[in-house]
């Protein structure tokens, strides 16, 4: 079954982009996924298109119009019923590597990117929209986060990446962040691979990758940490570390 992706986007000519190319663009290419871009200003009435408005009770920037949003969401729910619709806002719930999970395992995503100020609040309330946000930063609209969130997505489609387990062991996947990597020359300016990388024993390589997922997620992501069920003055794992 074909993945599905509609963009609701002012700027269709911002897809593919990167999705054209390495695996996604491959994939693309086989039908794995499809893509259609949608102009946002097809669905104004007027003569001039109009899509965005001055924001009720004053103040900068421009907001979105609700009726010009619907038409273009009511089309693409005729179109794919069965795939949510995602809206691209700083005021949406951070989105997860579960959620980008659960997506790849459906129908296909539409996603609704925005533009000026954002949206009238109206239209979440008019039509089953979720509200997500790529990270706690603003971009100048939502089609960068799109395209991330279409790149997590695919990647996960069976045979996008070449091994199956690819995606198994790395950020996120187990509520930890990845362990580091390492690869040829064994030394680089003084610095050498981990002589357990070097050892040739699984299991010790294992434990040692743990050990170094928890300790990183445990310094960088504190937040991770806690919400994997670590208090902050509990060690990692057991496994002694080898460098």
């Amino acid at each position: 079954m074909t993945f599905a992706a509609t963009v609701l986007t002012l700027y269709p000519e911002m897809f593919p982009g990167p999705l054209g190319v390495s695996l996604a663009g491959r994939a693309l290419a086989e039908a794995t996924w499809s893509l259609e871009a949608v102009q946002i200003r097809n669905f104004a009435t007027d003569k001039h298109r109009t899509v965005d408005d001055t924001p009720a009770g004053g103040g900068a920037g421009m907001v979105l119009k609700p009726d010009v949003l619907a038409a273009a969401v009511d089309h693409a729910l005729a179109r794919h019923p069965g795939c949510p619709v995602l809206a691209m806002t700083p005021r949406g719930s951070p989105i997860t590597q579960a959620r980008i999970r659960a997506l790849a395992a459906g129908p296909g995503v539409t996603l609704l990117c925005g533009r000026f100020e954002g949206f009238d609040e109206r239209i979440f309330e008019g039509r089953p929209v979720e509200q997500v946000s790529l990270s706690d930063i603003v971009l100048s609209g939502g089609e960068p986060a799109a395209l991330a969130i279409l790149d997590a997505c695919i990647r996960l489609l069976p045979g996008v990446m070449g091994a199956p387990s690819s995606g198994a062991e790395e950020s996120f996947e187990e509520g930890l962040l990845e362990y580091p990597h390492y690869t040829r020359p064994q030394e680089w300016e003084g610095r050498t691979i981990p002589e357990v990388l070097r050892s040739g024993d699984h299991a010790k390589i294992a434990a040692w990758r743990k050990l170094r997922a928890e300790e990183d997620t445990r310094l960088r992501r504190p937040d991770l940490w806690e919400r994997r069920g670590g208090a902050r003055d509990r060690p990692a794992s057991g496994a002694r570390r080898e460098d």
